[in-house]
């Protein structure tokens, strides 16, 4: 595995604390965007012209009559959820609004207020009015609001009001316009059910005349009745009464035969109707009363009484003899109603195939008469259409479109809404300034925090320097920002795991992390606690430490390794007895590599024999290859790292480059903390504003101390008592 290559830095959650701290961080953007966005939406609020509204509110109903219809119902129509849906985009329409736009004279006159005097187009005039619509359902309701707005009050009651009218209108003429349409049709399609109608009645005369269909035949149902029907039924009414008459009469005649003469004479009167036949049996009846008489007064050969009986003899035979001539006709009248009955029913066969024989010939006839029956039939279903479709014009409907509140000027401009404006710029300006702060923190991949640095470097953090310090040397050993190089210093001291270990280089990945200001207070506060120290600026490139400490650069590091000048010659002394300096000295084009010769590791072994501790300035380590060599060199080596300024894998690669070549990282540095925002690296660094602002109180009798020269300006206050050593 290449041990250059950059790992991905490891997930890390957030802690409701790092949210706090960025939005800490970050409040200068947070204000920026937030006072950006209110100061716009309240600026934007009060240039924005003002305008009113005014609602008018409209009842839709499906149509439907308010009466039944012909048919004596009323047709319920389901429930459509799409209706009102549908009505907002007809009330949104080209239909409604053009009709607006046309009525309104909008063209002309919004021409003069928005175009200059020039007449609108109508469909630009229709967006216009599009624009300043807003329709909105009264919830479980059939309600519809068309709220309108306009610069003018009254304009936006005229518009509302006009809109709802034109949408009224439009359905009330769409509904006549429909029924008419549907009854020029009907019209239409009964004018050519006549013409059919006429010219199927000609053709059922023509085939009446042809045929010779009598009048009585001509209204029949069909052609199997065609014979004259009452000639038919009489002539099979009179055979069933001849065949009732026979056979009651055969009955009777078979019945009186089975009967005595005596029975005869007295079933006679009863079943034959016959005078003659009564008055002899009332004479026999008399006769035997008489003879009963006489017997009685007379005797039985009395000659009253032969002559009586002579007489009831002769009554006797003469009823015989009726009888058997009532007989003789009853037998005579079944045969006569036998051969009528036969004769009726040949007549009755007779007639019915005559019938048949006509039937056929007429059958077209007929055929034609049902066409024309089914052609009037429909021409009358029709006319009753028409008729009803032409009552249901004049019916009074229930009002489809009823305008409920009509539009009134309003009192108070609605637009812009200047509390609603300025509370949603409020908070806009708050979550979009928010949002960008941790969108810029997440761009942000720089080291942030102290757990930045562990989790990443997996190296331990010595120390933590506030923001802006100045020169311990400058500031004394009393300044508040000495404290965070104690801090420091202690921490290295207890990191080293031999005392023998006393050469340092303090290293960074990229420039301006601050290690050069780092060594020289670092240095300075070892000396303070009276160890002997040496600072050797080996930064060859871009050196800077003579600056700081005002010293001469014309001598030093590289004339010693050139062998220009003895030890003694390029060490310099400083205003601390104990801190000496080792300038870099003019640097040959030809001696680059000057830091990796064996020199070099001569002078670190002779210098380990005379201090206590020598902290080496160096480049930047991934500028130059001369920090590697020197971190292979020294016993230890620091990485000081700028809070917030350089990327995380760039400080990765710089702690693999000291790894790689076999330097001792015994920490990282974190410098340049902004304390006010990140209050926490108190405990890290030892500094404390409000602890240190008590101790910098006045005290009768104690002078004020003096005021703290930014790092790297000339101290005119102090000072340096610079001389070289030889």
């Amino acid at each position: 595995m290449d041990p250059l290559q950059v790992p991905p830095p490891p997930e890390s959650k957030l802690h409701f604390l790092d949210y706090w701290r960025i939005i800490r961080i970050r409040k200068t953007v947070i204000l920026a965007v937030f006072l950006l966005v209110v100061i716009t939406a309240t600026l934007v609020t009060f240039i924005l012209p003002e305008s009113f509204s005014s609602t008018a509110r409209i009842k839709i109903e499906r149509d439907q009559s308010d009466i039944s219809n012909l048919q004596g119902s009323q047709v319920m129509q389901g429930y459509d959820p799409y209706f009102i849906q549908t009505e907002f985009e007809v009330i949104q329409s080209e239909i409604i609004l053009g009709k607006v736009v046309e009525d309104l004279g909008l063209n002309r006159e919004w021409g003069k207020k928005y175009a200059g005097g020039d007449v609108l187009k109508t469909s630009e005039t229709m967006t216009l009015l599009k624009g300043r619509m807003d329709l909105r359902p009264v919830r479980n309701t059939s309600l519809i609001e068309i709220r309108v707005f306009s610069e003018s009050r009254d304009e936006a009651a005229k518009l509302a009001n006009a809109l709802a009218e034109a949408y009224r209108n439009h359905r009330l003429d769409e509904r006549k316009r429909l029924t008419l349409g549907g009854i020029k049709v009907l019209e239409e399609r009964w004018a050519e059910q006549e013409q059919k109608v006429n010219e199927a009645q000609k053709a059922v005369d023509d085939l009446r005349e042809q045929l010779k269909i009598p009048d009585s035949a001509a209204n029949a149902e069909g052609a199997s009745t065609l014979m004259t029907a009452e000639t038919l039924r009489r002539i099979e009414g009179l055979r069933i009464e001849s065949q009732v008459e026979y056979a009651r009469e055969a009955t009777l005649l078979n019945r009186l035969k089975t009967l005595t003469p005596e029975q005869l004479a007295q079933a006679i009167p009863t079943a034959a109707q016959d005078t003659l036949l009564g008055s002899l049996l009332e004479q026999v009846t008399m006769a035997e009363q008489r003879l009963v008489a006489i017997r009685k007064d007379y005797g039985t050969n009395n000659s009253e009484v032969l002559k009586a009986e002579s007489l009831a003899a002769d009554l006797h035979e003469k009823v015989k003899s009726r009888v058997d001539g009532i007989l003789i006709g009853l037998d005579a009248k079944v045969a006569s109603l036998k051969e009528g009955l036969e004769n009726l029913q040949h007549e009755v066969e007779k007639a019915t195939q005559i019938d048949i024989s006509k039937a056929s010939e007429s059958r077209p006839y007929f055929a034609a008469k049902r066409k024309l029956d089914e052609l009037q039939r429909f021409r009358q279903v029709l006319n009753l259409k028409i008729a009803a479709e032409n009552i249901d014009v004049s019916l009074p409907k229930t009002m489809m479109v009823e305008i409920v509140d009509r539009a009134v000027p309003g009192l108070h401009p609605v637009r812009p809404n200047k509390p609603l404006n300025i509370a949603l710029g409020i908070i806009i300006g708050l979550v979009v300034g928010v949002g960008l702060a941790f969108f810029i923190e997440y761009l942000d991949t720089s080291v942030k925090t102290i757990d930045d640095v562990e989790r990443l470097l997996q190296s331990p953090v010595l120390g933590v320097v506030p923001q802006n310090v100045g020169l311990v040397l400058d500031e004394g050993g009393e300044s508040s920002h000495a404290e965070a190089y104690r801090v420091l210093r202690t921490n290295l001291l207890f990191s080293r795991k031999d005392d023998k270990l006393n050469t340092i280089a303090v290293v960074s990945a990229g420039a301006g992390e601050g290690k050069t200001t780092t060594v020289l207070n670092l240095a300075a506060v070892f000396a303070q606690g009276g160890q002997r120290i040496l600072v050797v600026d080996s930064d060859l490139r871009r050196p800077t430490l003579h600056k700081l400490l005002r010293a001469n650069n014309n001598i030093g590091l590289t004339n010693y390794l050139l062998k220009q000048n003895k030890l003694e010659e390029v060490i310099q002394t400083t205003s601390i007895p104990t801190l000496d300096f080792m300038a870099s000295g003019k640097l040959p084009s030809s001696s680059l590599g000057i830091l990796s010769s064996m020199q070099m590791k001569d002078l670190i072994g002779e210098l380990k024999q005379r201090y206590d501790f020598v902290f080496f300035d160096s480049p930047p380590i991934l500028g130059v290859s001369d920090a590697t060599i020197l971190a292979s060199e020294v016993d230890m080596t620091m990485q000081v790292i700028q809070y917030r300024r350089y990327p995380q894998p760039m400080n990765i690669r710089a702690k693999q480059l000291i790894e790689k070549v076999g330097g001792n990282l015994v920490g990282i540095v974190l410098n340049n903390i902004n304390m006010s925002q990140d209050e926490s690296y108190y405990y890290y660094s030892g500094y404390s504003h409000d602890y240190y602002s008590r101790n910098e109180e006045q005290e009768p009798g104690v002078p004020a101390p003096a005021a703290p020269a930014a790092a790297g300006g000339a101290g005119d206050k102090t000072k340096l008592d610079i001389k070289q050593k030889y």
